[in-house]
């Protein structure tokens, strides 16, 4: 179930709610690729405000498929909030060997063997591991494209949406940085039966302003009454601007990755530990997380500089928890009217 509960502009916030628990949007899901956020416990990361994450449907299934079709993935990682499951036609551009093909993308598996994603089976694999909410296959092409490369990622995304409909699926726009092409599937897509639509394709590497500029428009072409995710943003500038044009998710590993990178978001701005020029008792003065109640930032900052493994745990916890706080601040300032 998804409802709106309050507007300002396109700006809103609802309630998301499935198995008993309700996720406040405007919400930011933490990424658990393999059923893990890295360096942190599902419970850590329920204390720093988690109550949904995502997954790879695709990461799952080369790895462990057989144990979480059996137990299902909320079992397997211990998580009892809600999960997304990313299709992985992502993963197409990036992570494994893969051909694109018009029947599915073709992933090379872990033992050598080929083996083909079809539309069928990507919505398959996420509803036997117990995905809560679910993503249809889609194309996404590399950064830098051709127009008519981008043409034909819509085409097959359009084609194999078709088969992918279902009540907690989401659909996942693409067209690139093409206002014609995004139309067009966004248009198309919203015709069909899906539970919610997502924005893929961007943050890629084109431009900032060209990927703000299509989540503008596209976000307008979206059907009002279903949730909008926008798909791989995540940092706090980029949701604050994107939030404004109506988007309800957002999932990236940005904080995560920053944070085992060395980089922690504070209500100061950002801090780049692990030098000998960072100096102080307290972390951020506004956070009331695990870490800064516990720790100093001569501590944290030196545990960087050591490399010890801890520093990444504690940063992790730090940049979720300012996530979820930042998320509750655009809640309230949607409702207030001040966003």
């Amino acid at each position: 179930m998804f409802k709106i509960v309050e507007e300002n502009g396109m700006a809103r916030t609802g309630i998301l709610k499935a198995h008993g628990v309700s996720l406040e949007t405007p919400a930011f899901l933490p990424v658990a690729t393999k059923a893990c956020i890295k360096t942190i416990t599902p419970a850590e990361a329920k204390e720093a405000g988690s109550k949904a994450i995502i997954v790879n449907a695709l990461h799952i299934y080369r790895r462990a498929m057989d144990i979480v079709s059996r137990i299902g993935v909320h079992s397997f990682m211990k998580w009892d909030g809600i999960i997304f499951s990313d299709s992985g036609g992502f993963q197409s551009i990036k992570k494994f060997p893969s051909e694109v093909k018009e029947e599915g993308i073709v992933f090379s598996m872990p033992d050598g063997r080929k083996e083909i994603f079809t539309p069928e089976k990507c919505i398959e694999v996420q509803e036997k591991i117990g995905s809560d909410f679910i993503f249809a296959l889609d194309d996404c092409p590399s950064y830098p494209y051709s127009r008519r490369r981008v043409e034909k990622s819509v085409e097959r995304t359009l084609l194999w949406a078709e088969r992918s409909q279902g009540e907690r699926n989401f659909a996942i726009v693409q067209g690139g940085i093409y206002f014609d092409l995004r139309e067009k599937c966004a248009q198309k897509l919203a015709s069909m039966d899906f539970y919610g639509y997502a924005i893929g394709g961007l943050c890629i590497g084109e431009p900032k302003q060209e990927m703000i500029a299509v989540v503008e428009k596209t976000a307008n072409l979206l059907p009002k009454d279903k949730p909008r995710h926008l798909m791989g943003v995540g940092s706090p500038e980029d949701i604050e601007k994107c939030v404004k044009y109506g988007i309800d998710i957002f999932d990236s590993a940005f904080p995560t990755r920053n944070a085992r990178h060395g980089t922690i978001f504070t209500s100061k701005g950002k801090i780049n530990l692990g030098k000998k020029k960072v100096r102080g008792e307290v972390i951020d003065d506004e956070c009331n997380c695990f870490t800064c109640r516990n720790f100093s930032l001569d501590y944290l900052n030196h545990l960087f500089k050591e490399k010890e493994p801890l520093a990444l745990r504690l940063a992790t916890i730090h940049n979720l928890h300012f996530m979820n706080s930042f998320m509750e601040k655009i809640r309230e300032r949607i409702k207030e009217g001040s966003l």
